[in-house]
């Protein structure tokens, strides 16, 4: 890296602070510190969902099976659009008409007190653990890139690069003082900026990487056999029938995705909101794994893993490096703040408030809120710096806890719908799925426990030689299937079915909020910004000056476009 990606990578991350701290003035009470008082655009929320999804683990693993299988990568990405989709038609819309704050609240009002304390500490537990590695994962892969002079103290004597631990550190704190400060605005409005750099970072590198390698005719000549087939042995057409499954629960229900479909002002919103993430999964994979694809024929014998970042410094001028850096962790920054300020609202409204302080003031509501963020944060980050402590130890963890994902997220969707169904559906759906999940990974393993029971050799063989088939039986079918039989045998409405359907009864008299129009003045002013970078970019490159400015002058006009939008709908907005 160079000065000026230094600069452009130190523009960014105080642009993050600048969101956090202008938005910290329309944090009054807890709705807006975990619902963003319920005015964030249909829009803001579609864009911070689908910044959801990445993390440091899109460019490598992503990146990784782009480079090797090609259009195989776009596939199973384009699953989370058809996902999303059909969160949008199905289920987006009733998570609004609730009426609740947080998505813990509609568990207690659903399921009880033990299925707030269950899904409470085992989601928080799957996500923390998935969180920390990957902000260690964005550690690792950015370090590399990141260089230091002898004599600073944040300097690895043994690379020459920033320290592993310090990154860590540096990233992980950027991440938990923005979110502390500006509450869910601050991470809808970050993932909106994030989006921003990521998108024009991509828009830069792919036709770049396209004119290297002789162009679109170039690249298709020398790409491999099947590069462009959808699917592969490794990932047929029932594994992204599966993923689809997998992921419309993990979209409709799980918290973070939950909390942007109630922080909107309306159901149709909410929908929306849905829609917009679904049709930008459907169309955006293709663009942003493009450059480890173009890199295979670049360079086939490349570390697939390294893919991607090889890709873009391969063909990114000085200053652009720090644009992809900052794409990078803007990635896992999303996913981290997400988590945060989810868990921080659950522990606060749900825990403190109903635990230990069911008269506290919306104003320490807020102290809480912004402490209990603060305590998590500490956790991610000594998570994180434990990863190499584990000796692996960490995807045994991940591998464990990601069998819980659909036997812990489809009741809550079926609960939304099934009268009959309640606490009782949850435990039998996670226990089983769960049980046959570790049977599958760890008995039925190659070196698994029944390796060495000559009896069972046939049957560990044949579920080894259709594990793909098998995941979606125990991770979709069975869990699906429990509740199924759960709704056919009950024969009695469930009084938390009630309890839900009252205080949804109660919110539909109260006037919906506006969504400010902040955040779209806020988006107009950071494409301004980066278009003045762009342009100052251009002035140290005598070689793409002109490719520079060219995305210099699109960007202003896109961001008066947006400003003039804005203004239009002055007077039909609320601006707290």
């Amino acid at each position: 890296m160079e000065t000026l990606d230094y600069i452009v990578l130190l523009i960014y991350v105080a642009g993050i602070f600048a969101v956090g701290g202008i938005f910290s003035t329309k944090i009054k009470d807890s709705t807006d510190m975990f619902a963003a008082g319920g005015q964030s655009p249909w829009w803001t929320s579609g864009l911070s969902s689908f910044m959801t999804m990445f993390s440091a683990g899109t460019f490598v693993v992503w990146g990784s099976i782009a480079f090797k299988w090609g259009m195989v990568a776009v596939s199973i990405n384009m699953c989370y659009g058809v996902a999303a989709l059909l969160v949008g038609y199905f289920v987006a819309g009733h998570w609004r008409r609730l009426g609740v704050r947080t998505p813990a609240e509609y568990v207690q009002l659903r399921f009880g007190k033990a299925a707030i304390h269950f899904y409470t500490w085992t989601m928080m537990i799957y996500r923390m653990v998935g969180v920390g590695v990957a902000l260690y994962s964005l550690a690792v892969l950015l370090v590399a890139l990141m260089p230091l002079s002898e004599g600073n103290p944040l300097r690895d004597p043994a690379t020459g690069n920033l320290a592993l631990h310090w990154a860590v550190l540096l990233f992980g704190l950027i991440v938990v003082v923005y979110t502390m400060i500006g509450g869910l605005w601050a991470v809808l409005m970050t993932d909106v900026l994030q989006f921003i750099v990521l998108n024009l970072a991509v828009l830069f590198v792919v036709p770049l990487c396209l004119l290297k390698v002789g162009g679109l005719g170039s690249f298709v000549a020398s790409a491999p056999p099947g590069f462009f087939i959808p699917t592969t042995p490794e990932f047929p057409w029932i594994f992204l029938a599966g993923w689809c499954a997998i992921h419309f629960f993990m979209v409709g229900a799980e918290w973070a995705f939950a909390q942007r479909f109630l922080c909107v002002p309306t159901q149709s919103d909410a929908r929306k909101s849905a829609y917009l993430f679904g049709i930008l999964y459907l169309v955006s994979p293709i663009l942003w794994l493009l450059p480890p694809m173009l890199y295979r024929a670049m360079a086939p014998d490349a570390n697939s893993e390294e893919a991607y970042i090889l890709a873009c410094r391969s063909v990114l001028p000085p200053g652009m490096v720090g644009l992809m850096l900052a794409a990078m962790f803007s990635a896992t920054a999303s996913m981290v703040s997400s988590q945060l300020n989810v868990f921080a609202g659950v522990l606060t409204s749900d825990f403190y408030r109903g635990l230990f302080h069911p008269a506290a003031s919306e104003r320490h509501l807020v102290t809480v809120g912004r402490l209990m963020t603060a305590v998590l944060g500490t956790i991610l980050i000594a998570i994180a710096l434990a990863v190499p402590l584990l000796g692996g130890a960490e995807r045994v963890v991940l591998s464990v806890t990601s069998l819980l994902v659909t036997p812990l997220l489809a009741p809550t969707i079926w609960g939304l719908f099934s009268r009959r169904v309640g606490a009782s559906c949850i435990w039998p759906t996670a226990a089983v799925s769960f049980s046959l999940g570790i049977l599958l990974k760890f008995g039925f393993a190659p070196q698994g426990w029944f390796a060495n029971y000559e009896s069972l050799a046939g049957v560990s063989q044949w579920l080894q030689s259709h594990l793909r088939s098998m995941e979606i039986v125990v991770g979709v079918i069975v869990p699906v299937g429990i509740l199924t039989i759960i709704q056919m045998t009950s024969r009695t409405a469930h009084p938390g079915y009630q309890r839900v359907a009252d205080l949804a009864a109660t919110q539909s008299q109260v006037p919906a909020r506006v969504a400010s129009r902040l955040p779209a003045l806020m988006v107009a002013w950071s494409i301004g910004v980066c278009g003045m970078v762009m342009a100052a970019l251009a002035l140290f490159d005598r070689e793409q000056w002109h490719i520079l400015l060219g995305f210099a002058v699109a960007l202003f006009a896109i961001s008066a476009t947006i400003a003039w939008a804005a203004g239009r709908t002055k007077g039909h907005n609320e601006n707290r």
